[in-house]
């Protein structure tokens, strides 16, 4: 409740001539002084009570409003006693409280700045401050209410606290283009990717005698179209999909994983170490820092290479049926395997043969590259001359 209550007299010629104005400076001067001090004891029921003619010698001392909380508060005051003294509602209607709003623009100082006080949200103007106070809606267009209605006609929205656990779900792994250690792994292999022991799974069941297998390239379409599924995070495959029923789709799918890793097989550090090791002339040597330098390789990177050359191993052992030797299986993955994550050009032609030879070795002596005997303590096979 404010603290200057107008009179009623004041009020009405406020709202209707502007007479205010023509009070005297004198009388200004003399409300600026004692005015709040001589209101403050005054209290709104003591005036309803008695009249607005008993407050009226230290009302009508006030002639303007001097600030914008005081304009609030007059324009408070008129709609509360229009409804308590039964006065016509036109007295205090919106037009007139524009009009006078208006005014109180025009005459406030040029050079003054908007109120930055925490009473009030500094977006509001003077209108809608005053509407937010009295409990009065503020309008609104005819699109507004329509999106407001559409809204509440809705579905009842979950809990923030519900919405934010299911925006922060973690989403299952991708399968193509991301680090080994991210791709969902197989169930009897957690260091080995799914994609990889599926791809596997489907030419041994169905293309061990398969002439040209790995080396025939499968439709695009198709394989794009099982990349983009699995992709979203597929957490089982259906090997019943017509998709996976075609050998070349499915050996074009395996080479595009390990194409589309981020970190290749042989890992971006030790690529200079292969390229290195495997043009040591001495045969027993060469062979003997290779299977060091792949026992070294991370767990997912070791495991998956093994997987992968025990895999190229049973087909090649099929070759007098499918035409794959080691040989053929080395030119088609030497390349995707054997390389830097930046491969350029240079390293492409210069060490283009030791990785078909890496590759070719790996699958000619896996048993012995991957041997887990060393770890047993059990004797370990002489070393093949490769």
């Amino acid at each position: 409740m404010p603290s200057r209550v107008p009179s009623l007299r004041m009020l009405r010629s406020f709202f209707t001539d502007g007479s205010l104005d023509s009070l005297g400076t004198s009388e200004d001067a003399r409300s600026k002084r004692h005015s709040t001090s001589d209101l403050s004891d005054v209290p709104f029921s003591a005036v309803r009570k008695e009249g607005w003619l008993h407050c009226k010698q230290i009302l009508t001392k006030k002639g303007k409003a001097e600030d914008r909380e005081d304009m609030l508060a007059w324009i408070k005051v008129i709609r509360e006693n229009s409804k308590a003294e039964g006065e016509d509602p036109g007295f205090a209607s919106q037009a007139l409280i524009n009009k006078k709003l208006n005014d109180y623009r025009k005459v406030s100082p040029a050079g003054a700045k908007p109120d930055s006080s925490p009473k009030g949200s500094r977006g509001l103007g003077i209108r809608a401050e005053f509407l937010k106070q009295t409990g009065t809606s503020v309008p609104r267009s005819p699109r507004q209410d329509a999106a407001v209605t559409k809204d509440e006609s809705g579905t009842q929205k979950a809990p923030w606290g519900i919405n934010i656990m299911k925006k922060n779900k973690k989403s299952a792994p991708r399968a193509f283009g991301v680090r080994l250690e991210d791709c969902q792994p197989a169930p009897d292999n957690k260091n080995v990717p799914l994609i990889v022991e599926a791809c596997c799974k489907v030419v041994e069941d169905r293309g061990l005698e398969y002439m040209g297998i790995y080396r025939v390239p499968g439709n695009n379409a198709v394989v794009s179209s099982l990349q983009e599924q699995l992709n979203k995070g597929a957490t089982e495959i259906n090997l019943q999909d017509e998709r996976w029923q075609d050998l070349n789709v499915i050996s074009s799918l395996l080479k595009s994983f390990f194409r589309k890793l981020p970190e290749p097989l042989f890992t971006d550090d030790k690529y200079n170490d292969f390229i290195e090791a495997n043009r040591i002339e001495d045969a027993s040597e060469r062979m003997r820092t290779l299977r060091k330098l792949i026992r070294d390789l991370p767990g997912h990177y070791y495991e998956t290479l093994k997987f992968l050359v025990g895999h190229l191993k049973t087909i090649a052992d099929h070759s007098e049926k499918n035409k794959m030797e080691p040989r053929n299986l080395a030119l088609v993955f030497g390349p995707t395997l054997v390389r830097t994550s930046e491969d350029n050009m240079t390293d492409m032609v210069t060490h283009m043969p030791d990785r078909y030879k890496i590759v070719e070795t790996l699958i000619q002596h896996s048993d012995w590259f991957f041997s887990d005997k060393e770890d047993k303590g059990e004797k370990v096979s002489p070393i093949p001359l490769g």
